[in-house]
């Protein structure tokens, strides 16, 4: 499977070419080009409480969504701490819109609703989609580097399993575009975290630095997650992209200084 990108009136938007073969979902990753909002949050910042004109943050949705073939009024999220719960999103759940409070916290949602649109926010973290398209279930997963050393794609795998009754090996999964190992370099703490949740499979996916920092790669060890949760590899597509080498693209918490906007990744049940 491959990350394709996509270029609708000026706005720049990712699918996975697997999901799309399969069918049966509309699904997207956002970058920052082709929306309306100005200043450090040109131009399509879809992050509600980064301190955007809600306005411009509504017509920015409106143009995503409608680009992948989405509803805005369906949209579903979570306000995400980079924890390991999951939520089965449900019927209950619709009418919960992007203008009121999360009404709970999790980094993955799953759901077999049609036309529940679930949503992650990222930029720099790792927006990874999910999708079964035998049972018809999907999932969206929000994996920052605590996200991954506590395995949130591998619960939102096993609630896929567990609630649903999907085969791990119908599975497909699509990790969007994030912080590559070029630019995440950080202290022992995260390493450790890695190796601590994951022992030594962890450790190809970490580069130890003259200076005694280490550079860590999110992309491979989510990889490593999932072929762990039982995905087969050649189910799973990963972007190339770096949020923090490419800033003119997408919006990168680590090279603004968190001065920004945020980048959505969506999937719907058709």
């Amino acid at each position: 499977m491959n990350i394709i990108e996509h270029n609708k009136n000026g706005l720049v938007y990712l699918t996975a070419d697997g999901f799309d073969a399969a069918g049966g979902t509309a699904h997207g990753f956002s970058t920052r080009l082709g929306g309306v909002s100005e200043g450090i949050y040109a131009s399509l910042n879809l992050g509600m409480n980064r301190g955007d004109d809600p306005d411009r943050v509504a017509e920015n949705y409106r143009r995503f969504c409608a680009a992948i073939g989405t509803e805005v009024s369906r949209v579903v999220c979570a306000s995400q701490v980079h924890g390991d719960t999951v939520r089965s999103v449900t019927s209950a759940d619709l009418g919960v819109g992007l203008d009121q409070p999360e009404p709970w916290q999790a980094d993955g949602l799953v759901t077999d609703i049609p036309g529940v649109v679930l949503t992650v926010f990222t930029a720099d973290c790792l927006p990874i989609l999910l999708y079964d398209p035998v049972r018809k279930v999907a999932g969206a997963v929000h994996a920052g580097w605590r996200g991954t050393a506590l395995g949130i794609v591998s619960r939102t795998v096993e609630r896929m399993v567990d609630c649903y009754g999907c085969d791990r090996l119908d599975i497909l999964a699509a990790i969007g575009p994030g912080i590559s190992r070029c630019c995440f370099e950080t202290h022992e703490d995260v390493p450790n975290a890695m190796t601590e949740a994951m022992g030594a499979s962890a450790l190809h996916c970490i580069q130890v630095l003259p200076t005694g920092k280490f550079r860590v790669d999110l992309k491979a060890l989510n990889v490593c997650r999932l072929k762990a949760a039982g995905l087969d590899e050649s189910h799973i597509a990963v972007s190339a992209d770096c949020t923090a080498c490419l800033p003119e693209k997408y919006w990168s918490h680590r090279y603004t200084h968190g001065q920004r906007g945020s980048q959505a990744a969506m999937i719907a049940l058709l």
